[in-house]
C-alpha cells in the first residue's frame, strides 16, 4: 500500500481542511463555544479561568482548526493539557499552575471535538500530538480526570484508574462529580 492510500490520521496529519497548532488565548471564544457544546453547562470553566491557563509555562494544551495555513476558520476541537507531577489533579475552574521540581506527567485536562467533527479521528489525532511532545519533554506518564462516564474511553486509550494519595488530591477529584475518577497511562505514547 503506498503512503497515498494511508490516511491522514494514520501519517499522523490532521485530516484535509483543518490544521493543528497550539492553543492560543485568541482561542478562548471558541474553545468555549466547543465546550458548552460538548458539555453542557454542568462543567463549563470560564474566559479568564482559560485565559490563564495558556498564559502557564507549564500548559501545552492544541488546536485542531479549520482552514490551510493562512486563512484559519473555526475551532473544531481542542486538548487543554499541562505539565504536572503524577497525583497532582487540576481542581475545576483551576490554573495550570508549574509544579514544584520536575514534571513527569502530561496532564490531560480536557478535550472536547465538535460534535459534527466526531468519527474523524481527531480525538486521536490531538491525543498523537500530544504523546510526541511529552516524549519529546521527558514526561513518563499522562494522567487525567474522567468524567461523565468516559472511562471506558480512556480506558481504551490505556488509561488505568489510580487511587490519588492525600485528602487535597481526593478533594479535587470530588470537585468534579459523582463518577469521577482519577486515571494514569503509564508511558505517554
Amino acid at each position: 500500500m503506498t503512503d497515498r492510500h494511508v490516511s491522514p490520521i494514520a501519517r499522523g496529519l490532521p485530516p484535509p481542511g483543518l490544521r493543528l497548532r497550539p492553543l492560543r488565548p485568541a482561542d478562548v471564544p471558541g474553545l468555549l463555544a466547543v465546550q458548552r457544546t460538548c458539555y453542557g453547562d454542568g462543567l463549563i470553566e470560564g474566559e479568564a479561568v482559560f485565559a490563564r491557563r495558556l498564559a502557564s509555562a507549564a500548559q501545552c494544551s492544541l488546536a485542531l482548526v479549520r482552514g490551510p495555513d493562512g486563512a484559519e476558520g473555526p475551532l473544531v476541537a481542542y486538548l487543554a493539557a499541562y505539565r504536572s507531577v503524577l497525583g497532582h489533579i487540576t481542581p475545576l475552574q483551576g490554573d495550570f499552575c508549574a509544579v514544584p521540581g520536575t514534571a513527569d506527567t502530561l496532564y490531560l485536562h480536557d478535550m472536547a471535538v465538535l460534535p459534527a467533527f466526531h468519527g474523524q479521528g481527531l480525538a486521536q489525532r490531538l491525543l498523537a500530538a500530544a504523546w510526541q511532545g511529552a516524549r519529546a519533554d521527558g514526561l513518563r506518564h499522562a494522567a487525567l480526570v474522567s468524567v461523565q462516564g468516559t472511562q471506558a474511553y480512556w480506558a481504551r486509550q490505556g488509561f488505568d484508574v489510580r487511587a490519588l494519595a492525600g485528602a487535597a488530591q481526593r478533594q479535587r477529584l470530588a470537585g468534579y462529580g459523582e463518577g469521577a475518577v482519577y486515571m494514569v497511562r503509564e508511558g505517554p505514547g
